[in-house]
Parts: C-alpha cells; sequence; structure tokens
C-alpha cells in the first residue's frame, strides 16, 4: 500500500495490545491503543483509522456491542476472540465485523487478514456518490440508503450494503456463498456458509415484495440478482 493505514487495537489485555501494536507498527503500519470502549471512543473522536482490531471480551462495553453500536458507520472490523466457535463467529459477522480471528493466532495470520482488509477495502468500494438504479429501486452506496418503488428509505446495515452491492456489481451472474463471503467480508471462510445464507434472507425480506424474485436461489450453486442494473 502507498499510504500508512492507521489502526486502532480496542483490548483490555495490555500485553496483547502491546504485542500487535509492536508486530503491526514493524510491518508498517500506525497503530493506537485503546483499553476499552469508551477509550476507543475518544480517540475516534479526534482521528481517523482505516481499520479496528477490536478484542470482544472487554469490561464495560463488550466488542459484539461495539461492533453493531458502529454498524455502517465505522471502519472496517477485525475481532480478536477467544471463542471460537462456529455460532459466535456468524454472530461476529452477522452483526458488523469485517472478520474474525480467534484467539490464539499466529501472528503472521493477522497481518495478512489485516492486510486483506485493507486491500479490499481500498480496490472493491464503488465510487463515491454512486448510484445503482434496478426494478424501480435504487441504493445510494456512499449514504448507504436503499429507496423502494413507492420512494421509501429501507434500513440497511453495513453487512447488508456489502452483500446488495456485490449483487449489484455482477447482474446476472451466479455468485457461490464463498463468493459471496469474500466480497462482502473480505474474507475466506469456508465454515459462513450458513451466515450468507441468512444475510441473503434479510435483504430479500428488505426488498420485500421483490425480493425473491430479485435474488434468485441457483440450487447447488448459490444466488443470481435476475434484475438489469444502471449505475
Amino acid at each position: 500500500m502507498t499510504e500508512t493505514a492507521n489502526i486502532l487495537i480496542v483490548d483490555d489485555d495490555a500485553s496483547i495490545r502491546d504485542a500487535v501494536s509492536e508486530y503491526l507498527g514493524h510491518h508498517g503500519f500506525a497503530t493506537t491503543s485503546a483499553d476499552s470502549a469508551a477509550q476507543m471512543d475518544e480517540l475516534m473522536q479526534g482521528g481517523h483509522y482505516d481499520l479496528l482490531v477490536l478484542d470482544i471480551m472487554m469490561p464495560g462495553e463488550d466488542g459484539l456491542s461495539v461492533c453493531r453500536r458502529l454498524g455502517e458507520d465505522g471502519p472496517p472490523i477485525l475481532v480478536l476472540s477467544a471463542l471460537g466457535e462456529t455460532t459466535d463467529r456468524i454472530v461476529g459477522l452477522e452483526i458488523g465485523a469485517s472478520d474474525y480471528l480467534s484467539k490464539p493466532f499466529e501472528p503472521r495470520e493477522l497481518l495478512a487478514r489485516v492486510r486483506a482488509l485493507l486491500r479490499r477495502r481500498k480496490d472493491s468500494a464503488p465510487e463515491a456518490g454512486r448510484v445503482y438504479r434496478f426494478d424501480r429501486w435504487r441504493l445510494d452506496y456512499e449514504k448507504r440508503l436503499l429507496i423502494d418503488p413507492d420512494g421509501g428509505e429501507v434500513g440497511l446495515t453495513a453487512g447488508d450494503v456489502s452483500i446488495l452491492t456485490a449483487f449489484l456489481e455482477r447482474p446476472g451472474r451466479i455468485l457461490t456463498r464463498n463468493q459471496l463471503l469474500d466480497l462482502a467480508r473480505g474474507r475466506d471462510a469456508e465454515a459462513f456458509d450458513r451466515a450468507i445464507d441468512l444475510a441473503v434472507s434479510r435483504i430479500r425480506g428488505k426488498l420485500n415484495p421483490d425480493g425473491d424474485r430479485l435474488i434468485a436461489t441457483v440450487r447447488g450453486e448459490g444466488y443470481r440478482f435476475t434484475a438489469t442494473v444502471q449505475s
């Protein structure tokens, strides 16, 4: 990357904060540390961060609550957690985390995931101000605003916008669950097929009554967006 990314590390364990900060700093990233969600909020008010490395199990406000609260307005979030079960990972991804890494982890894997998230954010983000129009619906990507055929506003989470945009950028193409997950979350995680199914179901519900028609299930393969898209 040609510019130094600013990374905010939020963890109540000082040894982990220091180790992650030192390792990422050694590899060219600018890092800042916070020991709680409250301190994180103070730092984010005074500066811009390209990525959060966020612990789940913290006293006070935990990491899942932070993901839910920051939602579509925050930077990408790489969650660190000792909770390694698939259900815990799905919850983290569903409420807004961009990636999920179980403790203990290899520093090289952490670095690879940080780089992948930053690279994907830079390379795949649609142009600022881009608006997608399809079948009398409209999505303003920058504002993360979905307008229904009657002019009403439909609320979307950051995850909803990412997945819907993946469809809108590739109308007519069959996208597998792994492709959708990679496009929307910036990671390769075969264990999360169910998370994508739930996310697609949620988006279909928000596109009601057109959802099942606009996002067709291709049995044994994945999903296909059926409408013509103008942008």
